[in-house]
């Protein structure tokens, strides 16, 4: 089964991690509870991942030991 949310809602913010030089840019919603909508910031109308907050959770924790 494949469910769509509804991102017209979205409150989008720009990773700290992005630069003002056009390099590679994330923005992320943090108003959809149980979920991590995300998006390249150079095409605000293209498509966007939604993520279980578990998941990105993981994610963003192994980038982080990364260092």
């Amino acid at each position: 089964m494949r469910h769509i949310t509804d991102l017209s809602t979205a409150h989008w913010r720009k990773s700290s991690y992005s630069n003002t030089n056009g390099g590679s840019c994330v923005e992320i919603a943090d108003n959809f509870p149980g979920l991590v909508p995300v998006r390249d910031s150079k095409n605000p109308h293209g498509p966007a991942l939604v993520i279980p907050a578990e998941a990105w959770a993981a994610f963003v924790g192994g980038l982080k030991a990364q260092g």
